[in-house]
């Protein structure tokens, strides 16, 4: 699924589990926040 400009608010995406889906939501081009 492509996220390209959609806008994500991850919270908690500074380590862990966060971080892994604000990178895969990245990838699929989303703004992450």
């Amino acid at each position: 699924m492509r996220f390209t400009d959609h806008t994500a608010v991850v919270t908690g995406s500074t380590s862990g589990i966060g971080r892994a889906i604000a990178g895969a939501l990245a990838a699929e081009g989303a703004r992450v926040l």
